[in-house]
Protein backbone atom coordinates (compact mmCIF):
# COMPACT_ATOMS: atom_id res chain seq x y z
CA UNK A 1 0.00 0.00 0.00
CA UNK A 2 1.24 3.47 -0.91
CA UNK A 3 1.48 5.81 2.10
CA UNK A 4 1.23 9.58 1.65
CA UNK A 5 1.69 12.27 4.26
CA UNK A 6 -1.08 14.84 3.88
CA UNK A 7 0.19 18.32 4.79
CA UNK A 8 -2.71 19.11 7.11
CA UNK A 9 -3.88 18.71 10.69
CA UNK A 10 -7.53 18.91 9.62
CA UNK A 11 -8.69 15.37 10.38
CA UNK A 12 -11.99 15.90 8.56
CA UNK A 13 -10.14 16.79 5.35
CA UNK A 14 -7.94 13.73 5.77
CA UNK A 15 -10.95 11.47 6.38
CA UNK A 16 -12.75 12.93 3.37
CA UNK A 17 -9.81 12.33 1.05
CA UNK A 18 -9.20 8.86 2.48
CA UNK A 19 -12.86 8.01 1.83
CA UNK A 20 -12.65 8.98 -1.83
CA UNK A 21 -9.18 7.52 -2.44
CA UNK A 22 -10.09 4.12 -1.04
CA UNK A 23 -7.77 1.51 0.45
CA UNK A 24 -5.03 1.55 -2.19
CA UNK A 25 -3.42 4.61 -0.61
CA UNK A 26 -3.06 5.29 3.12
CA UNK A 27 -3.35 8.98 4.02
CA UNK A 28 -1.74 10.17 7.25
CA UNK A 29 -1.92 13.65 8.75
CA UNK A 30 1.02 15.70 9.96
CA UNK A 31 0.15 14.81 13.54
CA UNK A 32 0.12 11.10 12.73
CA UNK A 33 3.51 11.52 11.06
CA UNK A 34 4.90 13.19 14.20
CA UNK A 35 5.13 16.65 12.60
CA UNK A 36 3.94 19.58 14.68
CA UNK A 37 3.95 22.66 12.45
CA UNK A 38 1.41 25.06 10.98
CA UNK A 39 2.31 25.60 7.34
CA UNK A 40 1.67 29.13 6.06
CA UNK A 41 -0.38 29.94 2.98
CA UNK A 42 1.42 33.09 1.81
CA UNK A 43 0.78 32.96 -1.93
CA UNK A 44 -1.95 34.42 -4.12
CA UNK A 45 -2.84 31.20 -5.95
CA UNK A 46 -4.13 27.83 -4.78
CA UNK A 47 -1.43 26.13 -6.86
CA UNK A 48 1.40 27.98 -5.12
CA UNK A 49 -0.01 27.36 -1.63
CA UNK A 50 -0.48 23.65 -2.31
CA UNK A 51 3.09 23.45 -3.62
CA UNK A 52 4.40 25.28 -0.56
CA UNK A 53 2.86 22.69 1.73
CA UNK A 54 4.13 19.64 -0.14
CA UNK A 55 7.59 21.17 -0.59
CA UNK A 56 7.99 21.88 3.13
CA UNK A 57 6.87 18.40 4.22
CA UNK A 58 9.03 16.69 1.61
CA UNK A 59 12.07 18.72 2.70
CA UNK A 60 11.43 17.71 6.33
CA UNK A 61 10.78 14.01 5.74
CA UNK A 62 11.97 12.97 2.28
CA UNK A 63 8.75 10.94 2.08
CA UNK A 64 5.99 10.95 -0.50
CA UNK A 65 3.50 13.63 0.47
CA UNK A 66 0.89 16.00 -0.83
CA UNK A 67 -0.43 19.43 -0.02
CA UNK A 68 -3.86 20.76 -0.82
CA UNK A 69 -5.41 24.19 -1.01
CA UNK A 70 -9.07 24.88 -1.55
CA UNK A 71 -10.84 28.15 -2.21
CA UNK A 72 -14.45 29.24 -2.42
CA UNK A 73 -14.84 31.67 -5.31
CA UNK A 74 -18.03 33.77 -5.34
CA UNK A 75 -18.84 35.37 -8.69
CA UNK A 76 -20.60 38.47 -7.33
CA UNK A 77 -17.63 39.14 -5.01
CA UNK A 78 -15.09 39.01 -7.86
CA UNK A 79 -13.82 35.60 -6.76
CA UNK A 80 -13.62 36.29 -3.03
CA UNK A 81 -12.71 34.76 -0.67
CA UNK A 82 -10.54 32.58 -2.96
CA UNK A 83 -7.12 31.84 -1.53
CA UNK A 84 -8.13 33.77 1.60
CA UNK A 85 -11.01 31.38 2.31
CA UNK A 86 -9.66 30.04 5.61
CA UNK A 87 -8.61 33.49 6.87
CA UNK A 88 -11.37 35.58 5.28
CA UNK A 89 -12.42 37.18 8.58
CA UNK A 90 -9.01 37.01 10.30
CA UNK A 91 -5.97 34.91 11.11
CA UNK A 92 -7.86 32.88 13.72
CA UNK A 93 -9.51 30.93 10.86
CA UNK A 94 -12.97 31.00 12.47
CA UNK A 95 -15.39 29.74 9.83
CA UNK A 96 -18.47 31.08 11.61
CA UNK A 97 -16.96 34.55 11.27
CA UNK A 98 -15.92 33.79 7.69
CA UNK A 99 -19.47 32.79 6.80
CA UNK A 100 -20.93 35.85 8.50
CA UNK A 101 -18.58 38.13 6.56
CA UNK A 102 -19.33 36.46 3.24
CA UNK A 103 -23.11 36.56 3.71
CA UNK A 104 -22.94 40.18 4.84
CA UNK A 105 -20.92 41.21 1.77
CA UNK A 106 -23.17 39.25 -0.56
CA UNK A 107 -26.33 40.62 1.04
CA UNK A 108 -29.48 39.99 -0.98
CA UNK A 109 -27.65 39.76 -4.32
CA UNK A 110 -29.59 37.57 -6.73
CA UNK A 111 -26.38 36.30 -8.34
CA UNK A 112 -25.35 33.62 -5.84
CA UNK A 113 -23.07 31.67 -8.22
CA UNK A 114 -19.96 30.23 -6.62
CA UNK A 115 -17.53 27.39 -7.00
CA UNK A 116 -15.21 25.41 -4.80
CA UNK A 117 -11.82 24.73 -6.36
CA UNK A 118 -9.19 22.34 -5.00
CA UNK A 119 -5.57 21.97 -6.07
CA UNK A 120 -3.44 19.03 -4.89
CA UNK A 121 0.34 19.08 -5.12
CA UNK A 122 1.91 15.62 -4.97
CA UNK A 123 5.63 15.66 -4.13
CA UNK A 124 7.73 12.56 -4.75
CA UNK A 125 11.36 11.75 -5.46
CA UNK A 126 10.73 12.06 -9.19
CA UNK A 127 9.11 15.49 -9.02
CA UNK A 128 5.94 17.45 -8.32
CA UNK A 129 2.55 16.80 -9.90
CA UNK A 130 -0.59 18.98 -9.73
CA UNK A 131 -4.24 17.91 -9.83
CA UNK A 132 -7.34 20.08 -9.61
CA UNK A 133 -11.07 19.72 -9.11
CA UNK A 134 -14.02 22.13 -9.31
CA UNK A 135 -17.57 22.03 -7.95
CA UNK A 136 -20.03 24.65 -9.25
CA UNK A 137 -22.91 25.78 -7.08
CA UNK A 138 -24.76 28.56 -5.29
CA UNK A 139 -24.43 30.39 -1.97
CA UNK A 140 -27.46 29.86 0.25
CA UNK A 141 -29.01 32.87 2.02
CA UNK A 142 -28.35 31.34 5.44
CA UNK A 143 -26.45 28.36 6.90
CA UNK A 144 -28.13 24.95 6.87
CA UNK A 145 -26.83 21.62 8.20
CA UNK A 146 -24.26 20.54 10.75
CA UNK A 147 -21.99 18.17 8.83
CA UNK A 148 -18.70 19.04 7.17
CA UNK A 149 -16.62 22.11 7.87
CA UNK A 150 -15.70 25.49 6.45
CA UNK A 151 -18.32 26.97 4.14
CA UNK A 152 -20.22 23.69 3.72
CA UNK A 153 -23.34 25.04 5.46
CA UNK A 154 -23.90 27.77 2.86
CA UNK A 155 -22.80 26.04 -0.36
CA UNK A 156 -25.38 24.21 -2.47
CA UNK A 157 -23.83 22.28 -5.38
CA UNK A 158 -25.52 22.43 -8.76
CA UNK A 159 -28.05 19.62 -9.28
CA UNK A 160 -28.84 19.54 -5.56
CA UNK A 161 -31.17 21.46 -3.24
CA UNK A 162 -29.14 20.77 -0.10
CA UNK A 163 -25.98 22.33 1.30
CA UNK A 164 -22.85 20.22 1.71
CA UNK A 165 -23.46 20.39 5.48
CA UNK A 166 -26.82 18.66 5.03
CA UNK A 167 -25.16 15.72 3.27
CA UNK A 168 -23.33 12.66 4.51
CA UNK A 169 -19.69 12.36 3.49
CA UNK A 170 -20.68 9.82 0.84
CA UNK A 171 -23.36 12.14 -0.59
CA UNK A 172 -20.96 15.08 -0.65
CA UNK A 173 -18.37 12.98 -2.48
CA UNK A 174 -20.73 12.71 -5.46
CA UNK A 175 -20.25 16.45 -6.11
CA UNK A 176 -17.01 17.18 -4.28
CA UNK A 177 -14.24 19.30 -5.77
CA UNK A 178 -11.84 17.52 -3.43
CA UNK A 179 -12.97 14.14 -4.74
CA UNK A 180 -12.46 15.24 -8.34
CA UNK A 181 -8.89 16.30 -7.59
CA UNK A 182 -8.30 13.15 -5.51
CA UNK A 183 -9.60 10.93 -8.31
CA UNK A 184 -6.96 12.40 -10.64
CA UNK A 185 -4.32 11.76 -7.97
CA UNK A 186 -5.40 8.13 -7.64
CA UNK A 187 -5.36 7.56 -11.41
CA UNK A 188 -1.85 8.99 -11.54
CA UNK A 189 -0.62 6.76 -8.70
CA UNK A 190 -2.21 3.67 -10.26
CA UNK A 191 -0.65 4.44 -13.65
CA UNK A 192 2.72 4.98 -12.01
CA UNK A 193 2.47 1.70 -10.10
CA UNK A 194 1.46 -0.15 -13.30
CA UNK A 195 4.40 1.34 -15.18
CA UNK A 196 6.78 0.28 -12.41
CA UNK A 197 5.34 -3.25 -12.43
CA UNK A 198 5.78 -3.49 -16.19
CA UNK A 199 9.37 -2.28 -15.91
CA UNK A 200 10.08 -4.88 -13.22
CA UNK A 201 8.60 -7.64 -15.38
CA UNK A 202 10.83 -6.65 -18.33
CA UNK A 203 13.94 -6.67 -16.17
Amino acid sequence: MIELIFATNNQYKADEIQAVIGDTVRVITLRQAGINIDIPEPHNTLEANASEKSRIIFSLTGRNCFGEDTGLEVEALNGEPGVKSARYAGEEKDFNNNIDKLLHKLGNATNRKARFRTVISLKMLNGEFLFDGVCEGQINYHPLGTNGFGYDSIFVPDESNRTFAEMTMEEKAFFSHRKKASDKLVVFLHNMASAENQANIKT
